[in-house]
């Protein structure tokens, strides 16, 4: 470990993975989604990763509207940093991602850095009933459905983004997608310092063995040097030892009930802030120290809270 570096850690509190009849914690309204994300940061979250839904049936909603339900209640009551997807959902168009990021101007916001096979359809192995009728076709669908994020794509959100002063988590589901963010660090498209974040463990990436991780990091390294902030998330049953691994390597981690559902082996997470609450004990029990909202900002060179159109 790198002993005097503090851990951001992130909760991904809702995300376009897990549908709502997979748990019946998974926050689907506006009201769930902003308790979630304000227990996470009273848990030690320091950034708060948010995704909205259609709290009727709750189907990913890229709509600002759907956001706004939530995220003013969020900055009223907590200082942690507000990071919004442009991911949404692999079902989504890259215009109707964007649109959030661009009109509410956030400190931070997700970016998946290459299109991907992203399939979701092996969870039906282990879910046979569903309560609403998009969960299944949603699911079924991801056999034969590519997530589109080309190098055209990419620049049109950075460039989008920059305007308003918006950094990025880099969401890199494989390793040809960290030289893909070095290819847009070397046309200035991207500023340092970078915020990495690994991805292990989804179908479609890079898996999630305990090798992966190291390669990950390795590439990272020589690919950014001092120009970065290594991140990374583990999904499914991934999740904590990936965490752990990623800390003892000097990284920061990513929990939360979009990576993965469970606190344990066969146990439902009953909510965001029990994952963060682990994830926090483990690295304080290996000497590590978690970074609070500010000193997050401050390490990745974020504009502030006061900046941001909501």
């Amino acid at each position: 470990m790198r002993p005097s570096k503090k851990v951001i850690i992130t909760c991904a509190v809702t995300g376009s993975i897990h549908t709502p009849s997979m748990s019946p914690h998974l926050p689907i309204t506006p009201d769930e989604i902003s308790d979630a994300a304000l227990e996470a940061a009273d848990a030690g979250a320091a950034i708060v990763h948010l995704h909205a839904r259609d709290p009727k049936d709750g189907r990913p909603d890229q709509t600002t509207e759907a956001f706004m339900r939530f995220l003013p209640t969020i900055k009223r009551n907590s200082k942690v940093v507000i990071n919004l997807t442009t991911g949404g959902a692999p079902t989504m168009s890259v215009e109707e991602r964007l649109v959030p990021a661009l009109e509410l101007k956030p400190e931070i916001a997700s970016l998946n850095l290459g299109s991907m096979n992203f399939g979701l359809y092996e969870m039906l192995d282990r879910y046979k009933t569903f309560e609403h009728d998009w969960e299944r076709p949603y699911l079924e669908g991801s056999e034969d459905r590519v997530f589109r994020n080309t190098f055209r794509d990419i620049a049109n959100i950075l460039t989008s983004c920059a305007r308003n002063r918006t950094r990025f988590e880099l969401e890199c589901y494989d390793i040809g997608h960290l030289y893909t963010a070095r290819h847009f660090l070397d046309r200035a498209l991207l500023e340092p310092p970078l915020f990495v974040q690994s991805v292990l463990g989804l179908r479609g990436g890079i898996g999630a063995h305990t090798a992966e991780v190291i390669h990950m990091h390795a590439t990272a390294e020589r690919l950014f040097g001092d120009q970065y902030y290594w991140s990374v998330l583990g999904a499914g049953s991934a999740q904590m030892r990936v965490a752990v691994q990623a800390v003892l390597l000097g990284g920061n981690v990513r929990v939360g009930l979009e990576d993965s559902l469970w606190i344990g082996k066969g146990k439902l997470a009953e909510s965001n802030a029990q994952q963060v609450r682990k994830i926090r004990h483990l690295i304080e029990e290996l000497g590590g120290e978690i970074a609070t909202p500010d000193e997050a900002r401050q390490m990745l060179a974020l504009k502030g809270a006061d900046a941001v159109n909501f």
